[in-house]
């Protein structure tokens, strides 16, 4: 299977895909597809990379990932023994060319506008919930129905952007081994120290090339990339090991210096780790 770009697996002439995933681990490895993505997370957290954010993903969350937006969950395995997810994929173009063009369709546009950059749902959550609920038991037509709930319940929603830049070219299979390669290895080695020679080893490249072809894709350097995966990672310690010390957190995430780590978490979540424990729950 190719890495990139992703073929969402659906029969011949099939509109909207339903899919239901009970796994340990998601499909995690960077990826885009044609579809646009609307997932409900029941079950299960984790990292989840969209564009040039590093975000998270917990229980409850609702998420919109646009057509060929590149992106990968990373599940955290110490949170849950399965993760739970029901999505809906579908595209513009699914039911006929001018259907979303139909007049009294035309709240919708600002639904595909923002889909561009991903977006994370904040509000009318339990209404969207119960119609995710219903996917199960139904027909085509029905979802088909559901679908059109769905979107109009988000387009109302307080909704926040899951990235501030998409690479807007497809990468090509070279291309999309070569970021997924980089992403596995800071995911995987993020409490390590990562040195420009080695992640330009991983890529490839010569160090010039490799930075100037990230800064390129991600719209950030790599060690920009590198402690917002740290930071990410922090909050999943702060938020499941309360009896862990702001330090030693600091330290399991790579982070030898505790000042350092603190005013890195601040610039990246607006609060101290102390502040962000306090108020997280």
């Amino acid at each position: 299977m190719k890495v990139l770009p992703f073929k969402i697996p659906k029969p011949e002439n099939e509109a909207l895909v339903y899919q239901e995933d009970r796994l340990r681990v998601l499909y995690n490895q960077l990826h885009q597809h044609n579809e646009i993505q609307i997932s409900y997370v029941e079950q299960g957290a984790g990292t989840l990379i969209v564009g040039d954010t590093v975000n998270d993903f917990y229980p409850g969350d609702i998420l919109v990932l646009g057509s060929d937006v590149p992106h990968v969950f990373r599940t955290d395995l110490n949170f849950s023994e399965q993760t739970i997810v029901y999505t809906l994929f579908f595209n513009r173009n699914s039911f006929g060319k001018d259907f979303f063009s139909l007049p009294d369709l035309k709240s919708f546009d600002g639904f595909f506008k923002e889909s561009e950059y991903g977006m994370k749902i904040l509000t009318r959550k339990k209404k969207l919930i119960k119609q995710f609920l219903k996917l199960k038991s139904q027909n085509k037509v029905q979802r088909i129905s559901t679908l059109l709930k769905i979107i109009d319940y988000i387009t109302k929603a307080e909704k926040s952007p899951l990235s501030s830049f998409v690479y807007k070219k497809k990468y090509t299979d070279d291309e999309g081994k070569r970021m997924k390669d980089v992403f596995n290895y800071t995911m995987e080695n993020y409490m390590e120290p990562i040195t420009l020679e080695k992640i330009s080893e991983i890529a490839n490249m010569s160090k010039n090339a490799f930075c100037r072809y990230f800064k390129k894709r991600t719209n950030k350097t790599f060690f920009q990339f590198l402690i917002e995966i740290r930071i990410e990672n922090a909050c999943k310690l702060i938020f499941n090991k309360p009896d862990y010390s702001i330090s030693t957190i600091s330290e399991l995430c790579g982070f030898h210096n505790t000042a350092n780590f603190n005013r890195k978490f601040k610039q990246i979540k607006g609060v101290t780790p102390s502040h962000y424990r306090l108020h997280r729950f």
